[in-house]
């Protein structure tokens, strides 16, 4: 007996795939033969036959090649017969990214082969009788545009969630877009590139991947003259020409001999556009790293804050250490891991440095030895060109820098990087601490409640071994962080009420409020006394009705998370870090999302807003109303009272002081939530989950 051989993702190997494809073009063009024989009110007989190949197809390498060249036939026999698809000067670009995420496999081979019918025409391979070569590249034109996260592989939680659904669907843009060129979407990319890279995210390979097709089209096809263009190239020059000496980017060794002859002044100007490129656009150029190297080995030091960017802080804590921060550029900032630098310019600004325990922290990290598995695991994730010391060191700086730019890519554990996160804002000598048991002892020791949690001695949770497309301390944490969260979940069984009351400070530390609210009952999964959920969270973060007292430590909260049509996805941790007035005088909540890109559609007019709103780097944001419509869950202390007599007092904007139940706040709150009111949806059915559906358990936090 034999077996047809596999690649290491479970997809047949090449010759395998081929045989297959081959076999099935064939089965193929029967099909589309026997569907053009049949009479028309027999078409819809032979037409599933057809989609059953197709659906097929379209999963093997090679497979969207046999569907394009043979959709203009596939419509001409009758395919689209009888559907709203036989009428392509009528159909809408804005529908064919849902219709390719349909769960009816038809629907999504009717939609696969009807763009590949568009992509023939475009490409002048085929001709359509309704549709002219223009029109069709125009319209694949606003396909790709409206769906350039799908097609760059940017996941969320909605994705993740539809599994090969949206592979598929991905495959198929990326498959149009290297036929058609993203030159005629190059002012929506460059728009969805700016927004990403406003986030700071510490993951920004997705970014200048982007920048880099970008780079290619404007070198081959290049644009005209106008806003789209200038955009682009401003991305183009951060990665690949930020300065003078760089500008027609040269190569690193041509690069270092030119300015090798450079004076002191000339220096000056490249280290300024390097920082002004890096601090504009939170990207790393390989020149930006070769030159700082360059200055700190063989020429002026006192031209590394200049290259760094520095501000006052950043100055000071140069100052004061320069012998570290020199140590950690040679070891953390290299070729092989250039973002480092700007997490250290970053870090610096923070004024980290000043927190007492960090200095010999990261003193001690600079020695620190990555041991077996946490080893393989980071040259798995990122290679070996340079040591997994190198690389965790790079993620260090990156964090301590980016705290709120940490994102859980694809893992769907988003506690852990949450966790990661406020470590690094708030307990940063903690978090280096965690780093060094895991490099040294593969393990993270913790406790709950005075019972020590090893997280080797424990079973792998959610996240398996963890994530290896996160970045570095990501990559080495979240599968222990992962076991322990879950091991304190086990310690709470039997407990009444949600266990994350007990659960976040113990796992995250002192400053989380031990006091907690939970909008759901977690044995049914159904709503339970929202009316004094809302009024309880009024009280605790509206600054009109809280005295007017800021949110000093962010504090764990989950939200409901849905999609564009509201649709339930799933339950998912946040960190509220702020609430405050926006330049417009609108009441938001400013929170740090664990996703790599915060800005997301979750239905019913609630968009997650990333810039624009007063929010700073890596923040996301929502109106009040907007975010009470999808929060079930936030801390708050105890000592005000029982929840249910809990009072506020403040000052309202008008200066009107007192005390007293927040009555007006709850009938604003339902208002603006849509609890209310003839002829609209209930985001509170968001919430009202059956027990089914979430799995019978607490959500996970």
């Amino acid at each position: 007996m034999t077996f047809a051989s596999t690649a290491p993702d479970g997809r047949p190997s090449e010759p395998d795939s081929r045989a297959q494809v081959a076999r099935l073009a064939g089965t193929l063009d029967v099909a589309i033969e026997r569907l053009e024989r049949a009479r028309p009110f027999a078409k819809l007989r032979y037409q599933r036959p057809v989609l059953d190949v197709v659906a097929r197809l379209v999963r093997l390498e090679g497979g969207l090649d046999v569907i394009r060249e043979r959709a203009v036939a596939m419509d001409d026999a009758g395919l689209f017969s009888g559907s709203d698809w036989d009428f392509p000067g009528a159909l809408l670009p804005q529908i064919s990214g849902g219709t390719l995420l349909s769960e009816d496999p038809a629907f999504t081979a009717l939609e696969t082969v009807s763009l590949c019918r568009f992509l023939a025409v475009a490409t002048g391979r085929a001709r359509h009788e309704n549709l002219h070569q223009d029109t069709a590249r125009h319209f694949l034109t606003q396909v790709l545009a409206l769906n350039l996260r799908d097609l760059f592989g940017q996941s969320d939680e909605a994705a993740r969630s539809l599994g090969e659904r949206w592979t598929l669907k991905r495959d198929l843009l990326k498959f149009i877009s290297e036929h058609i060129g993203l030159t005629d979407v190059l002012g929506v990319l460059v728009k969805e590139i700016w927004r990403l890279l406003e986030q700071r995210s510490v993951q920004v390979n997705m970014a200048k991947d982007m920048i880099a097709q970008i780079a290619v089209a404007l070198n081959e096809k290049g644009t005209g003259p106008g806003g789209e263009r200038l955009g682009a190239e401003r991305l183009v020059s951060a990665l690949f020409g930020p300065t003078v000496a760089s500008l027609d980017d040269p190569g690193i060794e041509a690069y270092l001999a030119r300015i090798d002859r450079f004076d002191e002044p000339s220096l000056s100007r490249e280290a300024m556009g390097f920082a002004r490129a890096m601090h504009d656009t939170g990207l790393v150029s390989d020149y930006h790293v070769a030159f700082l190297r360059h200055v700190l080995e063989y020429r002026d030091r006192s031209l590394v804050p200049e290259t760094l960017g520095l501000g006052t802080t950043g100055l000071d804590c140069w100052r004061h250490y320069q012998r570290l921060v020199e140590d950690l550029i040679r070891a953390g900032v290299t070729l092989s891991t250039p973002q480092a630098l700007y997490g250290l310019a970053m870090l610096l600004d923070r004024g980290v440095l000043h927190h007492g325990p960090m200095v010999p922290a990261l003193a001690r990290q600079l020695q620190q030895q990555v041991q077996g598995s946490a080893c393989e695991r980071l040259a798995l994730g990122f290679g070996e060109v340079v040591p997994p010391e190198t690389h965790l060191l790079a993620g260090v700086l990156q964090v301590l820098g980016q705290p709120l730019g940490v994102g859980q890519g694809a893992n769907p554990t988003c506690q852990s990087a949450r966790a990661i996160a406020m470590w690094s804002l708030i307990e940063p000598d903690f978090l280096l601490h965690i780093v060094s048991q895991v490099s040294e002892f593969d393990a993270v020791l913790m406790q709950f409640e005075g019972t020590p949690i090893n997280s080797a001695d424990l079973p792998a949770g959610l996240a398996g071994f963890g994530p290896i497309d996160a970045d570095p301390v990501s990559v080495l944490l979240v599968g222990h962080l992962d076991k322990v969260y879950a091991e304190m979940g086990r310690l709470c069984v039997g407990r009444e009420g949600d266990p994350h009351r007990w659960i976040n400070p113990q796992f995250h530390g002192w400053w989380v409020s031990r006091d907690c609210a939970v909008a759901v009952d977690v044995t049914t999964g159904k709503l339970s006394e929202y009316e004094s959920f809302l009024r309880r969270f009024f009280a605790t973060y509206h600054p009109d009705h809280n005295g007017d007292r800021p949110v000093s430590h962010p504090q764990p909260a989950g939200i409901a998370v849905t999609d564009p049509n509201q649709t339930f996805v799933g339950w998912h941790a946040i960190a509220i870090l702020r609430v405050a007035e926006d330049q417009s005088g609108v009441m938001r909540v400013y929170f740090y999302n664990p996703n790599n890109d915060s800005g997301q559609d979750w239905g019913g007019g609630v968009i997650v807003s990333t810039s624009g709103n007063g929010e700073r780097h890596g923040e996301g944001s929502l109106e009040f109303g907007q975010f009470l419509s999808r929060v079930y869950l936030f801390h708050d202390e105890p000592l005000g009272g029982p929840p249910h007599r809990r009072q506020c007092s403040g000052r309202d904007r008008r200066g009107a002081s007192g005390t007293g139940r927040v009555k007006l706040g709850v009938g604003q709150a339902s208002r603006g939530l849509g609890l209310r009111g003839a002829g609209q949806a209930s985001p509170c059915s968001a919430f009202e989950i059956h027990r089914s559906r979430a799995g019978g358990t607490s959500p996970r936090l």
